[in-house]
């Protein structure tokens, strides 16, 4: 795992699998020395995350009441639910076991895994928006690169600007 800095101060971990970490860590510190950002030392952000399982479902797939009490049977420690999905938060050693519950109920979820959620999000402007997607772009088109998680806010206006440029 590594972790640092990224454009507007965004607080980045990657996690990688690799046969050569000399390669990896060189790979991951250029990523992020020429996209506006700086690598750090472990731990220097993993501090501003929580570790979780995750599993994502549509709405459609049941109602709040019925996801949140199936997901709290089966041990998950929280459930959001809005208009487009529920959200089911799990301990990461618990995470396969309410995986597998949810699923005997409500088939295969929308998405599910250990990811890293930010306790806070760092607002971004345009072009620390762009520079943080070609870093986090530089960082994924890496091999030995499996997942990149940051705690990133933009706004739907500049969204729609990036993806109409």
């Amino acid at each position: 795992r590594y972790e640092g800095y990224g454009p507007g101060g965004v607080a980045v971990i990657v996690e990688a699998l690799t046969d050569n970490r000399n390669r990896t860590a060189a790979e991951v510190r250029s990523a992020f020395s020429k996209n506006g950002g700086a690598m750090g030392e472990t731990n220097s952000v993993s501090f501003m995350f929580a570790k979780i399982g995750s599993v994502i479902y549509p709405a459609s797939v049941a109602g709040n009441d019925q996801m949140f009490e199936a997901a709290v049977e089966a041990g998950a420690e929280n459930v959001e639910s809005d208009g487009e999905t529920h959200e089911i938060a799990t301990q990461p050693e618990d995470f396969i076991t309410v995986k597998e519950a949810l699923e005997k109920k409500f088939g295969a979820p929308q998405s599910s895994g250990i990811i890293w959620k930010p306790s806070n999000t760092v607002s971004l402007n345009q072009e620390q928006a762009q520079e943080l997607f070609d870093m986090i772009e530089t960082l994924e088109d890496s091999d030995d690169v499996q997942n990149v998680f940051a705690n990133f806010d933009i706004s739907d206006d500049i969204m729609e600007k990036l993806m109409a440029s």
